[in-house]
């Protein structure tokens, strides 16, 4: 479960180089989540501006856990912080903290970019000290690679655009890429709204039925906000959906 929960937040919280100016001080973005036909949880991304190490980052904050039924049986508990540097997009320092039924996990990772290195502490585990690791130019975490994705111009994240990333997740490094393969109107608690629609290629197998199993659709816009995730797994299927948005930089345009 824990695996399937990583990948989500991965496409959820996603999605080089690329300045970050089109996410506003205080944006706020909820989802409402549903495993089958179950309402599974929630999840919350907050973004706020602020200086990290002398330079100008965003800091950004992402919550998720279960609701109803579903927490009886599996709780979970997650925590999600990084500090992405607002010129460049890549993550100077990042927090995973997270509890998911039984599992415990907490690391915290350094990011040195200038030298393709990373420092990772296992805060769970203080006796296991610190480690200072190989990395690879422009890796993003869980949340900056969402926030990359995002600072794509409308020219850059078009049909047809193929984007590869690096995600580092817990103690190890994971290659995503991800296809724009076309655009749909989607309709949404708010309205319906113009979006493109992508999908990111995954190992299938254990967790999802095909490598090519999640689909998500974000705004086609400036903002590239994510509206929907849907995702076939091996057992069932997972859904997430826009539940509330709060000062986004530019307002959606809705179809009529």
């Amino acid at each position: 479960m824990k695996k399937i929960l990583s990948f989500f937040a991965v496409c959820m919280f996603l999605l080089s180089y690329a300045q970050i100016d089109n996410v506003a001080d205080g944006e706020s973005i909820t989802f409402r989540i549903h495993y089958g036909i179950l309402n599974a949880g929630t999840a919350n991304l907050t973004a706020k501006k602020t200086t990290y190490m002398g330079a100008p980052h965003l800091y950004v904050k992402g919550t998720g856990q279960t609701t109803g039924a579903v927490k009886a049986f599996f709780k979970v508990e997650d925590l999600y912080e990084s500090f992405i540097n607002t010129e460049t997009g890549l993550p100077s320092f990042y927090v995973r903290n997270v509890r998911e039924g039984s599992y415990r996990q907490h690391f915290e990772t350094v990011f040195n970019h200038n030298d393709h290195t990373l420092i990772l502490t296992d805060k769970k585990t203080p006796a296991n000290g610190s480690k200072v690791l190989k990395s690879v130019k422009g890796v993003q975490d869980m949340l900056s690679c969402f926030y990359y994705l995002r600072s794509k111009s409308t020219n850059e994240l078009k049909v047809g655009t193929v984007i590869n990333m690096n995600v580092w997740i817990d103690d190890e490094m994971f290659p995503f890429q991800l296809k724009v393969t076309g655009t749909e109107d989607l309709k949404t608690k708010f309205g319906t709204i113009n979006c493109l629609k992508i999908i990111p290629s995954v190992k299938s197998g254990r967790v999802f039925k095909e490598k090519e199993g999640v689909t998500m659709w974000v705004t086609n816009d400036a903002n590239h906000i994510p509206m929907l995730l849907k995702a076939e797994l091996a057992v069932g299927s997972l859904k997430a959906s826009i539940d509330d948005l709060k000062n986004v930089k530019y307002p959606l345009k809705y179809i009529k």
